[in-house]
């Protein structure tokens, strides 16, 4: 239900296209959770399917019409149930670290090879995220600059991590 929340979620904040909620999407939640654009359109379907979300059509002068998603009061219902639900348990999952784990079969310049990667992927993971507004005059801002906060910092500890991890090898 994480994705069907976070795009109600966003929906919530305002009505939106599919291509403007996953610029939104990316702008806002990407450091917590990934979600390609069919996975949108998929889950927006379902939405609507169950009543949580509504099309309107804005008719293109010249141009294509928007399709504007909006959020319903069944969808601010399941939003508000799924806020008030249990933590479910987090099953981690990280390729990354599976191939580090067992790299010490490989030649010897595997592991730092794949470190170093990481390290350039987490770095340019880390400009964007620095890139990203912080605003902080609500509530809501203040809530979703402290995840933006927790995303940085778990950004610079892996850094940390590659490096002390690089100086061992």
């Amino acid at each position: 239900m994480t994705l069907p929340a976070i795009i109600l979620g966003l929906l919530d904040i305002e009505p939106m296209t599919g291509y403007d909620l996953k610029k939104a999407f990316d702008g806002s939640a990407a450091h917590f959770w990934s979600a390609d654009q069919a996975q949108i359109y998929r889950t927006l379907a379902r939405l609507v399917e169950e009543e949580a979300v509504e099309v309107h059509v804005i008719p293109g002068e010249g141009r294509p019409d928007r399709r504007e998603h909006r959020i319903t009061d069944e969808g601010r219902r399941m939003l508000a149930d799924w806020l008030d639900s249990q933590l479910e348990p987090e099953r981690a999952r990280e390729p990354f670290l599976a191939r580090l784990f067992f790299s010490g079969r490989g030649e010897p310049e595997l592991a730092p090879r794949l470190l170093t990667e990481r390290r350039e992927a987490v770095e340019q993971r880390l400009a964007a995220l620095r890139a990203l507004p912080r605003a902080t005059a609500t509530r809501e801002q203040r809530l979703r600059t402290a995840t933006l906060d927790y995303g940085l910092r778990a950004l610079e500890a892996e850094l940390e991590w590659i490096d002390a991890t690089l100086a061992v090898l």
